[in-house]
């Protein structure tokens, strides 16, 4: 029998066995502030039950599982016909399963639907981000499909089912449904307007045949998905089902999975279509106006996920250092180690504040919201996902060595942080966004002004920074080169705007002193020391 050399103390126990969505004070902030109040009590109890899912040390050992055993591609059986499928660990299937199960794509069709799947999509990202691309996907899909109301009409029910049926076979015998979405190719990238891949009209009308490939296709088991091809009139949206009417197999031949940094458990594939069948969806030739609110959907997810991933992350950085002690006191109470938690703290809870308000406006759907959301979507996307690369990185190294090892699950979050900045169009993509809304849709910066507008005389940084934007946008003397400035400054603005008015004084101050006023470094921790960042942190601290 091995003998014990000494006791090992002074180490934090697991952070499992919590509700996930109750002990994030800014995310139940949100929901009961944008939720009407008759909903409130029905959906804190479904999002509490999720985040206890969450919080689980099962769900969690799913998740690694997930990760440990990516999805591999078999392209023939072993009689040699092409059957072009992927293989997921079954912990993969658990995890879709229970997605779905809690609503992740159903919120089209419910009062207050978007606010509370936001918050659900921003708790489950945080157990795994990797299934979060076929729950986007698929809510993301409704919209476009909207379109054409035959389509809808067939569609809707399947893709906002509760319903997860993994089996590829006729959508029509399916209780619940999965899209997917190819958009670039080799040649354009984000440029979909070079897109090659030709659709030839059938007899039957609103049908192609479709020829040419996609360099990225998400969630490729997926039981349809949304691409673009080149029809006689120009750019055209089709819906390309994996199985047909008649129970054969359409033409979707898998090339690769892509090997990615991160997302490691989700598959995104290379796909060829050599005649494969399309039902036209939208006009021909607006293919991009069609499913540009498909796009718009999984970009405000970016948000969603770039903010459940600072949460997580956040969450064990301040848990860690709770239970940890070093130089004669517990690392929380160490003032500059208070002052870096304070600081991502600040930044986690403007990112889920925004992303909640994006989610709100998104369930108004009146035309002030919509025309806010023209600004704010890109502005948002751009900055929260650019932001969480180095939370997350930060965060880590609150934990030390342990924070590098596997086993802590933070390497697992800072491979998984770069992904939203980069997927729905990277960085300049959004920035330029910002700038055709301004040119385009002059209704879309007096929706903007009027929102930040209600915080005004509350902070006087705020109303510098207002001002400051505005004098910015006075000058469009080289805006080109200017926009990631821009698109940064939009999404400042109303982060602070937005916390002035809903977050306690101690956050808000901090944030405006350090986001706008100028009162903070470049790096993490580095906040006024005079603010009162015990509270920041104590707010940010999750409670098992």
């Amino acid at each position: 029998m091995a003998g014990s050399t000494h006791t090992v103390t002074n180490q934090p126990p697991p952070l499992s066995g919590y509700d996930v969505y109750g002990t994030d004070r800014a995310l139940v902030s949100a929901v009961e502030r944008h939720l009407d109040p008759g909903l409130l009590e029905e959906a804190q109890g479904e999002l509490s039950a999720l985040g206890r899912a969450a919080g689980s040390a099962q769900l969690q050992e799913w998740a690694v599982q997930a990760n440990e055993h990516p999805p591999t591609l078999r392209t023939h059986d072993r009689f040699g016909h092409r059957v072009d499928e992927v293989d997921f660990h079954p912990a993969w299937h658990r995890l879709l399963g229970k997605g779905v199960s809690a609503g992740l794509t159903a919120a089209w069709g419910r009062p207050g639907g978007h606010v509370r799947r936001a918050a659900g999509f921003v708790v489950w990202t945080q157990v795994e981000a990797g299934n979060g691309c076929p729950l986007s996907m698929t809510h993301a899909a409704v919209p476009a499909l909207r379109t054409d109301p035959e389509l809808a009409a067939e569609w809707e029910p399947r893709l906002t089912s509760t319903i997860y049926d993994r089996e590829l076979r006729p959508a029509r015998l399916k209780a619940g449904a999965l899209f997917g979405m190819g958009m670039t190719e080799k040649q354009g990238g984000s440029d979909v307007r070079a897109n090659t891949t030709a659709a030839v009209p059938l007899a039957e009308a609103g049908t192609y045949a479709l020829t040419g490939h996609k360099w990225f296709c998400s969630a490729p088991m997926s039981d349809g998905f949304l691409v673009l091809a080149r029809a006689p009139e120009g750019l055209t949206c089709f819906l390309v089902p994996r199985v047909l009417e008649d129970g054969t197999r359409n033409r979707f031949l898998l090339q690769r999975l892509k090997d990615k940094l991160g997302n490691r458990s989700n598959a995104s594939g290379e796909v060829e279509f050599d005649g494969t069948w399309a039902r036209q969806v939208g006009e021909e030739g607006r293919g991009v106006r069609t499913i540009i609110d498909m796009v718009a959907a999984t970009r405000v997810d970016c948000v969603l996920g770039s903010a459940g991933l600072m949460r997580a992350a956040v969450a064990q950085a301040v848990h860690h250092c709770t239970y940890r002690e070093a130089f004669g006191g517990k690392l929380v109470d160490k003032p500059l180690m208070r002052n870096v938690l304070a600081d991502l703290a600040l930044e986690s809870e403007a990112a889920t504040t925004l992303g909640l308000r994006l989610a709100a406006a998104c369930d108004d759907g009146g035309e002030q919201e919509r025309a806010l959301l023209r600004i704010a979507v890109p502005a948002a996307k751009y900055w929260v996902t650019k932001r969480c690369a180095p939370l997350v990185v930060e965060a880590a190294e609150c934990l030390g060595g342990n924070g590098y090892v596997e086993e802590s699950g933070m390497p697992r979050l800072v491979r998984e942080s770069p992904l939203n900045s980069v997927w729905e169009g990277a960085g300049n993509v959004q920035a330029l966004d910002v700038l055709r809304a301004l040119q385009r849709e002059p209704q879309a910066l007096d929706a903007y002004l009027r929102e930040v507008g209600r915080a005004r005389g509350a902070d006087h940084r705020l109303d510098g920074a207002i001002k400051g934007l505005l004098t910015e946008l006075a000058d469009l003397e080289g805006v080109e080169a200017r926009a990631r400035r821009l698109a940064e400054r939009f999404a400042l603005v109303l982060q602070g705007a937005l916390l002035v008015r809903f977050a306690p004084p101690e956050v808000a101050d901090a944030f405006c002193a350090s986001r706008l006023g100028g009162d903070g470094g470049a790096a993490f921790g580095t906040l006024p020391h005079s603010l009162d960042l015990a509270a920041v942190v104590e707010r940010a601290a999750p409670r098992v």
